[in-house]
């Protein structure tokens, strides 16, 4: 008789564990618009723990937008791009955002993940090498799975490790480096230009994913290369529409023939459904309002900044990165779910994270700020954190 495949299933976990001790941080329940104050389960909390780094999901304009092609297209495309869900609409959000982003053509994707997925397994063929920072995101590992080329991995931001790694890809193979723009757990920002002159010493290509740059660095938000003027040294950018552009969806930036090829060979794009009517209004619309306000970008610096002077001024010890993810320090899991717990008790919500998020005994309190969160409300997270972080255990 064959073993039961769900007996995995069925043994205890570190999730029972968490729930018996009453600190499991997971799936909390929102009430209300993703803003800077929610309800999250009945009580009001401070956001510090979303990505909508804007503040752009409850912008009236772009909520108007979406309800506008629900009432023009309807709810659903009801197909892939390949036949028949391609709208006049994903041609203009392609058409501008490959505008914006200063690339010959860009496609979309229905989820940021299945970006990565798409891209990297339709380009990455069974003699080809890609190369990854140990801290890239997992849909960025997954897609090296789905792919069939050799994976080699350098240590974060190692650049000696990664002339290790090129010099392990013979002449006759192709080469992909990938790489986060800005890296999503610590919130710092690739090192761009030593992996381009590396890129260009050994002949490999380069893939930026910017699911955390995009309206976040870069001239107007254009992300990682635009930040340190490599828009022509970068061969791909990747991103997501569900963090800055407040919407659901993914897309790849590059030159026309390659954005052509993926098209056609790209096993995730070509099998699933378009993006909705809504989700690609909201997009569109969130691109154009960044283009018109592209001093968002800077209040979103700025708050960023205050907040870490706050968490530095009350000795809570951060990660500090010129970005608006601010890594706060725990350390061991138990503890990180514990003061996750306390401090959403006390009226924050925070991002808890783990290995294999993050190496062990190195746990965080992620949070985020938003162009929109005002000092006030800074100023009462940091006072909540500051006072709940090392704290007696109380729950």
């Amino acid at each position: 008789m064959a073993r039961d495949i769900f007996e995995k299933c069925t043994k205890r976990s570190r999730v029972d564990e968490a729930k018996e001790k009453g600190i499991y941080p997971y799936f909390h329940a929102l009430e209300t618009r993703q803003d800077v104050e929610v309800i999250m389960e009945g009580k009001r909390r401070i956001m510090l723990g979303s990505n909508n780094y804007l503040g752009l999901t409850t912008n009236p304009e772009i909520m108007e937008a979406g309800i506008k092609a629900i009432e023009q297209y309807g709810t659903g495309c009801s197909g892939s791009r390949f036949l028949n869900g391609t709208l006049q609409m994903h041609l203009e959000l392609e058409a501008e955002l490959a505008e914006f982003l200063r690339k010959e053509a860009v496609m979309t994707f229905s989820t940021g993940f299945q970006s990565n997925l798409g891209i990297i397994s339709a380009l990455v063929g069974i003699h080809d090498y890609v190369i990854c920072d140990r801290e890239n995101h997992a849909s960025i590992y997954d897609g090296c799975r789905l792919g069939f080329g050799k994976l080699l991995m350098y240590k974060h931001s190692d650049m000696e490790d990664l002339e290790r790694m090129l010099q392990k890809v013979p002449d006759t193979r192709g080469c992909l480096i990938v790489t986060d723009g800005v890296f999503s757990m610590g919130g710092d920002i690739a090192k761009l230009p030593e992996i381009c002159a590396l890129a260009k010493k050994y002949g490999a290509r380069v893939m930026v994913d910017d699911a955390h740059a995009l309206g976040v660095i870069g001239d107007g938000g254009r992300g990682t290369a635009s930040h340190f003027g490599l828009e022509d040294q970068v061969d791909i950018y990747m991103g997501t529409f569900s963090k800055s552009l407040a919407s659901l969806g993914g897309y790849m930036a590059a030159s026309r023939e390659v954005v052509e090829y993926v098209k056609h060979v790209s096993r995730p794009f070509i099998f699933s459904a378009s993006i909705t009517p809504a989700s690609a209004a909201t997009a569109l619309a969130a691109l154009r309002h960044l283009k018109k306000h592209p001093e968002i970008v800077k209040n979103l610096s700025d708050i960023s900044a205050y907040f870490r002077k706050c968490l530095h001024d009350r000795n809570v010890k951060i990660i500090d990165a010129d970005t608006p993810i601010v890594p706060i320090y725990t350390y061991s899991e138990e503890n990180t779910f514990i003061r996750a717990r306390m401090i959403y008790e006390a009226g924050v919500y925070l991002n808890p994270v783990i290995t294999p998020a993050c190496p062990e005994g190195e746990c965080l309190l992620r949070a985020t700020c938003m162009a929109t969160h005002t000092r006030e409300l800074i100023d009462e997270a940091s006072d909540i954190i500051a006072a709940t972080i090392d704290a007696p255990i109380c729950l």
